[in-house]
Protein backbone atom coordinates (compact mmCIF):
# COMPACT_ATOMS: atom_id res chain seq x y z
CA UNK A 1 0.00 0.00 0.00
CA UNK A 2 1.74 3.60 -1.06
CA UNK A 3 1.18 5.98 1.78
CA UNK A 4 -0.69 9.00 1.62
CA UNK A 5 2.92 10.94 1.12
CA UNK A 6 3.82 9.04 -1.11
CA UNK A 7 0.80 8.92 -3.19
CA UNK A 8 1.02 9.48 -7.24
CA UNK A 9 0.21 12.64 -8.48
CA UNK A 10 -1.79 13.50 -11.54
CA UNK A 11 -0.51 16.24 -13.75
CA UNK A 12 -3.34 18.50 -15.33
CA UNK A 13 -2.28 21.84 -17.91
CA UNK A 14 -4.36 23.86 -20.32
CA UNK A 15 -1.17 24.28 -22.16
CA UNK A 16 -1.21 21.14 -23.49
CA UNK A 17 -4.36 19.25 -24.91
CA UNK A 18 -6.90 17.67 -22.44
CA UNK A 19 -7.04 13.58 -22.41
CA UNK A 20 -9.51 12.18 -24.52
CA UNK A 21 -9.48 9.26 -22.42
CA UNK A 22 -9.41 7.32 -18.96
CA UNK A 23 -5.72 8.62 -18.21
CA UNK A 24 -4.12 11.62 -17.27
CA UNK A 25 -1.32 13.94 -19.26
CA UNK A 26 1.33 12.98 -16.43
CA UNK A 27 1.53 11.74 -12.95
CA UNK A 28 4.49 12.55 -10.83
CA UNK A 29 5.69 9.48 -8.44
CA UNK A 30 8.77 9.26 -6.33
CA UNK A 31 10.57 11.94 -8.56
CA UNK A 32 9.74 10.57 -11.62
CA UNK A 33 6.93 12.57 -14.10
CA UNK A 34 5.42 9.84 -16.62
CA UNK A 35 4.22 11.83 -19.22
CA UNK A 36 1.22 10.40 -21.74
CA UNK A 37 1.24 10.07 -25.52
CA UNK A 38 1.30 13.49 -26.99
CA UNK A 39 -0.04 13.76 -30.49
CA UNK A 40 -0.31 16.78 -32.96
CA UNK A 41 -3.34 18.50 -31.06
CA UNK A 42 -3.55 21.98 -29.81
CA UNK A 43 -4.55 22.61 -25.97
CA UNK A 44 -8.22 23.96 -27.52
CA UNK A 45 -8.53 20.61 -29.03
CA UNK A 46 -7.62 21.34 -32.57
CA UNK A 47 -6.32 18.02 -34.10
CA UNK A 48 -3.45 19.07 -37.07
CA UNK A 49 -3.42 15.64 -38.51
CA UNK A 50 -3.08 17.04 -41.83
CA UNK A 51 -0.54 19.09 -41.27
CA UNK A 52 2.92 18.79 -42.57
CA UNK A 53 4.77 16.33 -40.49
CA UNK A 54 7.38 19.13 -38.95
CA UNK A 55 4.25 20.72 -37.40
CA UNK A 56 3.03 17.90 -36.28
CA UNK A 57 6.39 17.00 -34.86
CA UNK A 58 6.64 20.40 -33.46
CA UNK A 59 3.18 20.54 -31.75
CA UNK A 60 3.81 17.21 -29.82
CA UNK A 61 7.15 17.96 -28.82
CA UNK A 62 5.66 21.33 -27.43
CA UNK A 63 2.87 19.38 -25.53
CA UNK A 64 5.26 17.07 -24.11
CA UNK A 65 7.32 19.99 -22.57
CA UNK A 66 4.41 22.06 -21.32
CA UNK A 67 3.38 18.94 -19.78
CA UNK A 68 7.22 18.11 -18.24
CA UNK A 69 6.62 21.75 -17.44
CA UNK A 70 3.47 21.87 -15.70
CA UNK A 71 5.00 18.83 -13.48
CA UNK A 72 8.33 21.29 -12.19
CA UNK A 73 10.12 19.84 -14.89
CA UNK A 74 12.66 20.88 -17.69
CA UNK A 75 14.32 19.33 -21.00
CA UNK A 76 17.48 18.83 -19.03
CA UNK A 77 15.67 15.98 -16.11
CA UNK A 78 13.93 14.24 -18.69
CA UNK A 79 15.66 10.30 -18.87
CA UNK A 80 13.42 8.59 -21.40
CA UNK A 81 11.59 9.84 -24.85
CA UNK A 82 9.88 7.26 -26.94
CA UNK A 83 8.55 8.92 -30.38
CA UNK A 84 6.51 6.58 -32.53
CA UNK A 85 6.61 8.10 -36.47
CA UNK A 86 4.46 6.34 -39.07
CA UNK A 87 7.46 7.03 -41.77
CA UNK A 88 10.92 6.58 -40.86
CA UNK A 89 11.56 8.33 -43.67
CA UNK A 90 10.65 11.80 -41.15
CA UNK A 91 12.94 10.43 -38.88
CA UNK A 92 15.78 13.68 -39.87
CA UNK A 93 13.28 16.13 -39.91
CA UNK A 94 12.22 14.99 -36.39
CA UNK A 95 15.62 14.86 -35.34
CA UNK A 96 16.24 18.52 -35.85
CA UNK A 97 13.45 19.79 -34.81
CA UNK A 98 14.09 17.61 -31.17
CA UNK A 99 17.61 18.87 -31.12
CA UNK A 100 16.58 22.22 -31.39
CA UNK A 101 13.41 22.18 -28.09
CA UNK A 102 15.93 19.70 -26.67
CA UNK A 103 19.36 21.61 -26.62
CA UNK A 104 21.82 20.63 -24.44
CA UNK A 105 19.33 17.73 -23.42
CA UNK A 106 20.43 14.28 -24.55
CA UNK A 107 17.82 11.81 -22.64
CA UNK A 108 17.92 8.33 -23.69
CA UNK A 109 15.34 7.97 -26.78
CA UNK A 110 14.05 5.49 -29.29
CA UNK A 111 12.29 6.38 -32.09
CA UNK A 112 9.59 3.84 -33.43
CA UNK A 113 7.95 3.32 -36.85
CA UNK A 114 4.33 2.42 -36.87
CA UNK A 115 2.11 1.67 -39.04
CA UNK A 116 -0.49 3.96 -37.64
CA UNK A 117 -1.52 6.12 -34.74
CA UNK A 118 -4.80 7.82 -33.47
CA UNK A 119 -6.47 10.30 -35.45
CA UNK A 120 -4.04 9.07 -37.83
CA UNK A 121 -1.41 11.48 -36.90
CA UNK A 122 2.22 11.43 -38.04
CA UNK A 123 3.77 11.17 -34.60
CA UNK A 124 2.97 10.36 -30.83
CA UNK A 125 6.14 10.93 -28.16
CA UNK A 126 5.52 10.01 -24.58
CA UNK A 127 8.81 10.50 -21.90
CA UNK A 128 9.74 9.82 -18.51
CA UNK A 129 11.76 12.13 -16.62
CA UNK A 130 13.18 12.97 -12.39
CA UNK A 131 12.29 16.10 -11.18
CA UNK A 132 11.54 17.33 -7.85
CA UNK A 133 8.39 15.54 -5.85
CA UNK A 134 6.60 18.57 -4.94
CA UNK A 135 3.82 17.58 -2.45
Amino acid sequence: MVSAVNQPRAIRTDLAAAPGGHYSQAIVHNGLVWISGQLPIRANGEKLVDAPFEEQAALALDNMLAVLASAGGAPADLCKVTVYIRDIGNWPAFDALYAARLGAARPARSVVPVPELHFGALIEIDAVAAVVAQP
